[in-house]
Formats: structure tokens, sequence, C-alpha cells
């Protein structure tokens, strides 16, 4: 016998459209977690189930794009230079953003009144992505100061792109295209020193 609910791919869209949807109507702190799981029809175990908090619901492609970006520097080839094979890795999990996933936060934080709170939510996550680069930089062999500025540097051009990219609205070209044009010249000036 199939167990009784949702399926569990289910509960977690839900869950995230209905954040969106009373986030745009009543803005982020006037919305409760339990008019969200009320709203997608799940129990408040569910929501927990997925996310930690509701500040969780903001930065959902942010996190899953950590996890791409992880999984892109893993299978990066090991016969290119690190910050050639960081910037196939770059393009590759941009490559995997579409258009119409663009981080709600961004080109919607203003309707919600995100606060300073909750942009220093973003800024954790976009040092986890730091981390991560500057990990996979030493262990092709880049000495720790170097392969942390360049993590940091890369990062930042990188959260510019995307800022931009949110801010173009539904015309937006390919996210990559906004990296290429900012992340391409943060590594050449690493290489170049």
């Amino acid at each position: 016998m199939p167990p009784a609910g949702r399926p569990r791919a289910s509960s977690k869209a839900m869950l995230e459209e209905a954040a969106s949807e009373l986030f745009l109507e009543q803005g982020y702190a006037n919305t409760t977690i339990e008019q969200i799981t009320r709203r997608a029809g799940v129990s408040r175990n569910t929501f927990f189930n997925y996310f930690g908090s509701k500040s969780d619901l903001l930065w959902i492609e942010l996190d899953e794009s950590l996890a791409s970006l992880a999984g892109a520097l893993a299978e990066a080839p090991a016969d290119v230079d690190p910050l050639s094979a960081l910037e196939l890795a770059l393009a590759r999990t941009a490559a995997g953003v579409t258009a119409t996933r663009a981080p709600l936060v961004l080109t919607q934080g203003q309707t919600m009144g995100v606060d300073d709170e909750l942009r220093a939510a973003g800024l954790a996550r976009a040092l986890a992505h730091a981390d991560a680069v500057a990990l996979f930089l030493t262990g092709r062999g880049l000495d720790a100061l170097t392969a942390r500025a360049a993590a940091l540097a890369v990062v930042g051009a990188s959260a510019a792109a995307i800022g931009r990219w949110a801010a173009d609205g539904p015309d937006r070209r390919p996210l990559e295209t906004y990296l290429d044009r900012v992340v391409h010249p943060v590594l050449e000036g690493f290489r170049i020193g």
C-alpha cells in the first residue's frame, strides 16, 4: 500500500509556491509558517522536513546553486589549470539556472519588505560559495591566501552578475553571459599576478 499524504517532491514545491505568494501578498514579516503550511496544504512538521526556517524560502535558488557548484567543481577536468576549471564549473552551474528561477528575494525583495537581517542570511550563503571555491583552489595547488582572495573576488563578481541578471526581468539573457562578463576579468587578474 502506498504511503498516505502528498508525494515529497510536490510538498516542497507547494511550500515554495505558497510562501512566494504570501510574501508578495502581505510581506515577508507578516507571513507566518502556519500561513504557509495552511496554503500549501501540509503540516508544520512537513515544513521543517524541508526548511530550517522561514528565511530559507528566500534563498532556495542560492542554496541549490551551492550544491550544483560543488558538483561542477568535483567534476572539473584535472588536466585544466585551477582557475580555468573554476570558470568552467561556474559556467556549468549558471547554465542550470533558468530565467524563471531568479531568486525572489532579488527580484521582489522591496515588495516583500526584506530587511537587513535577511540580506545578511544571503551573505552567509555567498560566503559558503566562497568556502567551496577556496577549498577547490587549494586542492588544486593554489596557496591558501591566493585561493581565498580569488574565491571572494569571484563570488563578489558573481553576486554582481546575478543581481544585474535578476534586475533585467523576464527578458534577461542567460546567466552565464552575465557571469562571463565579470568573472573572466577577475580570474585573468589572478592569472597575471
